[in-house]
């Protein structure tokens, strides 16, 4: 085999084309904004104080990790750019197009 070949090959066989675990990762993330969501509705439950924050506090905890065992599913790169979405501060800026 040529050297060109044998890159070739080491490139293909990099990392396995594993779409499943991309749709994990994208799930997590949504699943992550969903419990985040859920912190609203929380208030107007008919559950004593202690118990709403109890179920604030495992609300909190669990999108936190979902967010971030999808984040590191999906790569930095992907997580950057949902990040630059979502800061308000470049929300209203001018862009240069």
């Amino acid at each position: 085999m040529k050297n060109s070949d044998q890159e070739e090959l080491i490139l293909e066989n990099e990392g396995p084309s594993r779409p499943w675990i991309k749709k994990i990762g994208i799930f997590l993330v949504i699943l992550s904004c969903v419990l985040y969501g859920g912190l609203f509705f929380v208030p107007f439950a008919p559950y004593t104080a202690g118990t709403k924050a109890v179920i604030s506090t495992a609300l909190v905890v669990s999108g936190e990790a979902s967010f971030w065992v999808g984040a590191l599913i999906l790569g930095k790169e992907i997580v950057t750019r949902y990040r630059k979405h979502l800061n308000p501060l470049s929300w209203f800026k001018k862009r240069n197009d």
